[in-house]
């Protein structure tokens, strides 16, 4: 891939619930990664990934496509954005499917990973994805309500897929979950979710430690500030404007820049790693 330089502001946006689309965003992140070497890693296999209509999910689901694998796409209701990504995917050689629902609610996550053993047979890799985010600037401004729901959609949902996937993952399975730079440097404004990324970190490398003797492993990936559709659908359009200005690397980051890191935690490339993070996060410098 070919390095990227600091990109000019993005104009003015937002987007007015979560956890949007990207057929809204402009520009569009860069998501198929259009440089990047393929080596057949994950050749027959079959990956489910939550939030994989865009964003990261996009470009996890692309890059796995690239290196051989089948797709099973979860997302809550961007029909469009998952249409298109289907089409991607198919469009590289390799079956996919969409599941719509919602990753909270632990009878959907049976009904995800069934609807994937019933198309593709088996279930190799499981990337736990989806998110959401409420900025709030006091802690007295996050509800009960709000709170149980960055917790269920964030970590509760973790829970629920791996769960319903350990039910079919055999040795040299593997789990992935994204986590946040957040986790380790905290953010003001999303105690919350801040919270639930911190938790994401201890929950792979608990899991890691109990499936250890499966052979099964179970690694995280902790972006920094990546162009995805949840920015535009949490914050004002200054923000937006000025988004991941501030890091290192002065810019965001995009969205195929971070799927190599899934495809490396996803393949044998990475099978003396377990219960580790990787920090795609445009230079800065966590405790990790």
């Amino acid at each position: 891939m070919k390095a990227q330089e600091p990109s000019p502001q993005r104009p003015p946006q937002a987007q007015d619930r979560q956890p949007g689309l990207e057929s809204r965003m402009r520009p569009r992140p860069d998501s198929e990664g259009a440089h990047y070497q393929p080596a057949a890693k994950l050749r027959d296999q079959v990956a489910l990934i939550t939030g994989g209509d865009s964003g990261i999910g996009r470009a996890v689901a692309i890059a796995f496509a690239r290196e051989g694998a089948d797709i099973a796409i979860v997302y809550l209701d961007e029909h469009e954005d998952a249409r298109e990504t289907k089409d991607i995917v198919e469009n590289l050689g390799r079956r996919c499917i969409t599941i719509a629902g919602d990753v909270g609610d632990p009878a959907f996550c049976a009904h995800a990973v069934s609807m994937t053993l019933e198309e593709f047979g088996k279930l190799d890799v499981l990337v736990n994805n989806a998110a959401e985010q409420h900025p709030q600037e006091s802690l007295q401004e996050i509800t009960p309500e709000q709170l149980e729901r960055t917790f269920r959609t964030n970590i509760f949902a973790y829970f629920f897929m791996a769960r319903e996937a350990l039910k079919h993952l055999k040795r040299h399975g593997v789990i992935v979950n994204t986590s946040s730079v957040t986790a380790y440097r905290g953010s003001a404004e999303l105690v919350d979710y801040s919270s639930t990324k911190a938790a994401i970190v201890g929950f792979t490398r608990s899991l890691a430690l109990n499936l250890a003797k499966q052979g099964i492993r179970v690694n995280a990936v902790a972006p920094g500030p990546i162009w995805t559709p949840l920015i535009p659908a949490t914050f004002d359009e200054e923000q937006v404007a000025e988004f991941g200005s501030d890091v290192p690397l002065r810019r965001a980051g995009q969205p195929e820049e971070v799927a190599p890191a899934y495809v490396f935690l996803a393949s044998s490339d990475s099978s003396y790693m377990s219960g580790q993070v990787l920090h795609p996060n445009g230079g800065e410098i966590v405790n990790a």
